[in-house]
């Protein structure tokens, strides 16, 4: 059988990789010593030009069902790596048959669990990592998606504005379905504990992470979180006709969580005399969607947030509450983020991505001017963060494997 390749968006330089060797084998020339999460199988992670990827040997009925899903993910707009081809009719070079390869995308900035306390991430924020984990897991289920594999291996984690946000990474298991149903639900969150349970428990034995973290609890706060997101996006809200100003309160309170609400469905009783009030159609992405719409920017949920407190504090300091909006936000892009971000050099761009540095930058300026008691100039802070921070970070766009 002649090797194949199936591929969206083709990059010919695929074809000239070792596919003739086991991943185990590819040397240096090929191979990018980015940090690799645990896994079943063989996984290498390569450069082909200006692109990265990840590939992973396994059976190809498999990697064409995990290349279709994933694919499906990203047309549902899911937070998910981005598939790239399955390569079949592998043969080494006696005419041996090789498992088939599943490329994926690598994803900029991102890290897996384990390289994360490699890089400055300490026990207090796993809280932090088990939020991510609780919002991914509630877009997918609210999107169809059963994953049946959650897990901390599974999962890309990436900064967002000093929170984490989750990319799944293996598909492998996962079903597409109309709707998830409670037992499915069910299942999921409890594999997930069972499975970041024993993550955690290795991690100790490692001495990432110390003895006093307690695996246990962190599993009940996966449940608790879960829980409690899921019922403000999709729980049952009743009250009487007096106050329907609660529905607005609803919608703002999941705007608030970074949600939009597409559809609400009202009913109310026969007397007219009580309403109940449901969500239906619930998407993340709330303030990326409105920083995006007012500058182009393309960031993170939390990210955007900060983003769009500056933008109104930039509105304020400069008196341009008359000014339109959309006029004031490209005022702020031109003259303070994009000068700002401007100025790390070259050699420091990979450390963090932009959105992130300038929420560092903020957090370092409201440090600043609480020492100096007044404010500090918002340029001042950046070359300081610049000059005192930025050097001590890690590279973590392509960041050396330590595991």
């Amino acid at each position: 059988m002649a090797l194949r390749i199936v591929a969206s968006r083709p990059d010919p330089a695929l074809v000239r990789l070792p596919w003739q060797l086991p991943l185990e084998e590819w040397g240096d020339e090929y191979v990018v010593p980015l940090p690799r999460g645990l896994s079943r199988h063989v996984v290498r992670i390569v450069r082909l030009k200006s692109k990265v990827y990840a590939v992973k040997e396994t059976q190809e009925p498999i990697a064409f069902a995990e290349y279709r899903m994933l694919r499906d993910l990203q047309r549902l707009d899911l937070p998910a790596v981005k598939a790239q081809g399955v390569v079949t009719g592998r043969k080494a070079a006696d005419g041996s048959p090789l498992p088939t390869a599943l490329l994926t995308e690598h994803l900029l900035y991102s890290l897996p669990y384990r390289s994360l306390f490699s890089h400055g991430v300490t026990a207090d924020r796993i809280p932090s990592l088990v939020d991510a984990i609780v919002v991914l897991l509630a877009r997918l289920h609210l999107a169809g998606f059963y994953w049946g594999d959650v897990s901390l291996s599974n999962v890309l984690f990436r900064r967002n504005a000093g929170e984490f946000a989750a990319y799944l990474v293996d598909a492998e298991t996962g079903e597409l379905h109309a709707s998830v149903s409670d037992r499915m639900r069910e299942y999921d969150l409890t594999l997930g504990g069972e499975n970041i349970f024993a993550e955690l428990m290795d991690l100790q034995a490692s001495g990432k992470v110390s003895d006093k973290v307690d695996a246990r609890e962190v599993v009940e706060l996966l449940h608790e979180r879960y829980r409690v997101l899921m019922d403000e996006l999709t729980g049952t809200e009743e009250f009487g006709l007096e106050e329907m100003w609660r529905i607005e309160q609803r919608i703002e309170r999941l705007n608030e969580l970074g949600f939009d609400v597409d559809e609400i469905d009202i009913i109310t009783d026969y007397d007219g005399q009580r309403v109940q009030v449901q969500p239906k159609v619930v998407d993340l992405g709330h303030h990326a969607r409105e920083l995006q719409g007012l500058t182009g920017l393309s960031v993170e949920e939390n990210q955007a947030r900060r983003l769009l407190n500056d933008i109104a504090a930039y509105t304020a300091s400069h008196d341009l509450g008359r000014e339109d909006r959309q006029v004031v936000a490209s005022r702020w892009l031109t003259g303070v983020y994009e000068p700002i971000t401007a100025m790390v050099p070259d050699e420091s761009s990979s450390k963090l991505e932009p959105a992130e540095r300038f929420h560092e930058i903020l957090e370092h300026r409201w440090r600043l001017s609480e020492q100096a008691g007044h404010e500090v100039d918002i340029f001042e802070a950046a070359r300081d963060w610049i000059s005192q921070v930025l050097p001590q970070r890690p590279d973590e766009a392509i960041a050396r494997d330590e595991e």
